[in-house]
């Protein structure tokens, strides 16, 4: 069995260790964070470092998966990771759970959790996250460092732009197109087009404010 690591040792990486160990594909040989001391233990697994331990330990671990919810952060460590062990690679983490339909393709980086249902010819992109029960209907498209939370749901032939947010229980209709840098605020429905670098909520769901880059959601 393939040894990898997990970067991240907080309660969404907790959703995304188990995730991994139900699929029984890979055993994790250990966890790395910046915050947490080296030789601590975190969910029955030993803190290894940071990013740097990749390149102390090239040929130890040389695969793995960024476990932290917050799009733009979780960027900027996969960036890191990369710069520190340039051909590393990323798992894809997957629920026995989830359905997974013909045609449908997921990125590198990703996991999806417990009870999702991706349809038919739907494209996941890189380093997203699918949270519980969360669903993205046929022939949709997720950028990368997407993330849809617990129960939130399209139709079919919806697109994400990279780095957006469908919040808790959040639905978007079929066809309509949610831009970059993005949030969808909890349980709104979304009618129309919205528009990237922005904040929307309500039934119908509309524009609040503007968002910055990188600004944080969680």
């Amino acid at each position: 069995m393939k040894k990898i690591i997990v970067y991240g040792a907080g309660g969404h990486a907790k959703a995304v260790i188990d995730t991994i160990e139900k699929a029984g594909l890979y055993q994790i040989a250990g966890i790395l964070d910046g915050y947490m001391p080296i030789g601590s233990t975190f969910y029955g697994y030993d803190i290894l470092g940071d990013e740097s331990w990749l390149t102390a330990n090239l040929s130890t671990v040389s695969s793995g998966i960024v476990a932290i919810g917050d799009n733009w952060t979780r960027a900027s460590v996969v960036a890191k990771m990369i710069e520190a062990h340039p051909h590393f690679t990323f798992i894809t983490a997957i629920h026995p759970t989830a359905s997974i339909a013909k045609g449908a393709h997921i990125g590198v980086g990703t996991v999806i959790m417990a009870g999702c249902v991706i349809n038919s010819d739907t494209q996941i992109g890189e380093h997203c996250i699918m949270y519980t029960q969360s669903s993205a209907d046929h022939d949709s498209k997720l950028g990368s460092f997407v993330t849809f939370a617990p129960k939130a749901c399209t139709g079919g032939n919806v697109s994400f732009g990279d780095y957006s947010v469908l919040s808790l229980g959040a639905n978007v209709i079929h066809g309509k197109k949610i831009g970059e840098h993005t949030v969808i605020g909890a349980g709104s429905t979304v009618l129309t087009d919205i528009p990237a670098y922005t904040i929307s909520y309500g039934t119908p769901a509309r524009v609040v404010r503007l968002r910055e880059q990188g600004e944080r959601y969680l």
